[in-house]
């Protein structure tokens, strides 16, 4: 059985120390395994269906720029609780970071007490390269996959060093200070052929996707769809499919965990509201005029985030309706298990040859990566059903079996 490595950019945050104690969790039968797309499970349609690594197999690592170990950090985010992190607190006290890629300019809210001892480009990327290597070696793997799960980035335009491979490589040569750490992150695990997954929101760039194609390495993003958009994407294709016209959509966040003080900064913030605010259009086929997105960072909340929608919509004889929707959730319980699958399902892509934007993918993300001049598709079940047709295809194809996967 093939034995996967998983690298994390953020290994010290909320969602991925939830996700790697729940991981441990779960393979001492103390808690269910549910929530997973890649976990048999009755009514699950991807169950049997490809040849996913277990969890036993999985190996994590990864940078953060705290140097906590995960007990120690899990503690602090308040998700699990205590008595649940203390059954696996050796395993996770063993999971120390490495340090991190960090520029303080694209998170001018958070402190990186613990970064790499290099500033250029070329040697931070060296660098990442050489933990990939070590732990490959170390524990005898067959694959390696990354997931970026830092804190949002500030937003940037794209710019001339991010059009192509060759433009952006002289930048790197120039440490130009528009390529951002998560850049860096995906170019180096371009080079080593290490899937990427890109679920915080930063965006890739056209450079970044030439080079996956070139390599011949899958890559999938941006920004997980846990919550609100989730909702979102779900009410917005109903409300299309009963041709319910919507005049205006206000959606509120209040959150109180890193991303929240992170997402302060007006330039992260705006990365993360662009990020939200794009989905709605597509999916309904024309422009919703009133549609805002706010982010509040309210430190009570921690990580139970308070998401709320007012929906002001149109029906029969021109008559006006509302919906109200509050969503009261666990942030990192939500995209814990999304994390899980984007690693099994990418570990496949890579074994059956796929290269560049994984786009079946994009059920999992508020912005799917998308090649320039694409729109991407946004409705929650059309996405849905472009997984479960990439899934069918590579079963078939793949590993032979029959061809009976049907939307659920």
């Amino acid at each position: 059985m093939a034995k996967l490595g998983v690298t994390i950019v953020g290994l010290g945050g909320a969602v991925s120390t939830t996700m790697i104690a729940g991981v441990e969790l779960m393979l001492r039968g103390l808690v269910p395994r549910i929530g997973m797309l890649t976990e048999e499970a009755d009514g699950n349609p991807l169950a049997g269906r490809l040849d996913f690594v277990p969890l036993e197999e999985i190996v994590f690592a990864g940078w953060d720029v705290k140097p906590a170990n995960l007990y120690q950090a899990a503690l602090e985010h308040r998700v699990l609780p205590p008595d649940q992190l203390a059954a696996v607190r050796e395993r996770l006290e063993c999971l120390v970071p490495w340090p991190a890629v960090f520029s303080q300019e694209f998170a001018v809210n958070l402190r990186g007490d613990h970064v790499v001892p290099v500033r250029r480009h070329r040697e931070q990327i060296e660098l990442i390269q050489a933990r990939i290597r070590e732990l490959r070696n170390r524990h005898g793997l067959d694959q390696v996959v990354m997931v970026n799960l830092a804190s949002t980035e500030a937003w940037q335009e794209l710019s001339d060093v991010h059009r192509s491979l060759d433009a952006f490589e002289a930048g790197l040569d120039a440490d130009d200070p528009a390529i951002s750490p998560a850049m860096r992150y995906l170019y180096a695990a371009n080079r080593m052929r290490v899937p990427y997954c890109g679920f915080a929101p930063a965006p890739t760039v056209p450079a970044l996707v030439q080079q996956a194609v070139e390599a011949g390495n899958p890559i999938a993003g941006a920004d997980g769809k846990t919550g609100q958009t989730l909702v979102k994407t779900a009410l917005a294709a109903m409300f299309r499919v009963r041709r319910l016209r919507v005049l205006g959509w206000y959606s509120v966040n209040f959150l109180g965990n890193n991303d929240g003080l992170v997402l302060e900064a007006p330039g992260a913030n705006k990365t993360k509201v662009l990020s939200k605010i794009s989905v709605l259009d597509s999916i309904l086929g024309y422009e919703v005029e009133n549609h805002q997105v706010h982010i509040h960072y309210y430190k009570p909340r921690g990580d139970a985030k308070e998401a709320w929608d007012n929906i002001d919509i149109q029906g029969f004889a021109g008559i006006p309706m509302q919906m109200k929707v509050n969503f009261l959730c666990q942030d990192s319980i939500l995209a814990a298990p999304l994390v899980i699958d984007l690693i099994r399902l990418l570990e496949v892509a890579w074994r059956c040859g796929e290269r560049g934007i994984q786009r079946q993918l994009s059920l999992f993300f508020k912005s799917p990566y998308t090649p320039c001049g694409e729109t991407p598709v946004h409705d929650l079940f059309r996405q849905e059903q472009m997984l479960l047709d990439w899934v069918e295809a590579h079963a078939a194809r793949a590993f032979g079996w029959p061809r009976t996967v049907r939307s659920s």
